[in-house]
């Protein structure tokens, strides 16, 4: 496998599609990133910290900002029509395998079951295929997520025959499974 550094664009990115539009976080949106994370269910699945609050909020986009800047990671906020937030996605190159981009994403709980993360999955996807030059765009869930494991398959991702990665994530040891989209041929 090729584990070489990319970066991810630096310009501000806004993608539509799908129904909704991914767009750049601000701080005027910290209310709303608090609400979204400071769930029981994100508490779960993601390595987000809880309790969620302002100065969770705070950090969590002053990282995403480090990140953006370095083109480390993009961190977008699934909305319905670029105004509050109803999620996030997140877009970067793959630590094991550098043609390859990994995306994550979270659904803030009053805006579950309208297939807000399936689109925004699909349009991240279609970014990281078309304008990155992934080769394949992956999704790495917890084995027993199956509302994430609905999402992936929802947005064209099959599970692929690699074994199980163990992370730690808050003090836990959890598998993930990984999920491909993508036929492993760079984008044209």
């Amino acid at each position: 496998m090729e584990n070489q550094s990319r970066a991810l664009p630096t310009a501000p990115v806004r993608l539509a599609g799908q129904n909704i539009v991914l767009r750049e976080w601000d701080d005027t949106d910290i209310p709303a990133l608090i609400e979204m994370y400071d769930d029981p269910e994100i508490n779960r699945w993601t390595p987000v910290p809880s309790p969620f609050d302002e100065d969770a909020a705070r950090a969590h986009l002053g990282k995403a900002g480090e990140a953006r800047a370095e083109g480390r990671r993009v961190q977008l906020a699934i909305t319905a029509d670029g105004g509050q937030p109803q999620g996030e996605v997140l877009i970067w190159w793959d630590d094991l395998d550098g043609r390859d981009i990994e995306l994550a994403y979270g659904v803030g709980p009053r805006f579950r079951r309208r297939g807000l993360a399936s689109a925004a999955v699909t349009v991240a996807t279609g970014y990281a295929l078309q304008h990155c030059g992934a080769r394949r765009v992956l999704l790495r869930i917890e084995v027993d997520n199956a509302p994430s494991a609905a999402v992936a398959r929802s947005a064209g991702f099959a599970p692929t025959t690699d074994e199980p990665i163990a992370r730690e994530a808050k003090g836990r040891r959890v598998l993930l499974r990984t999920w491909c989209h993508g036929n492993g041929e760079p984008a044209p």
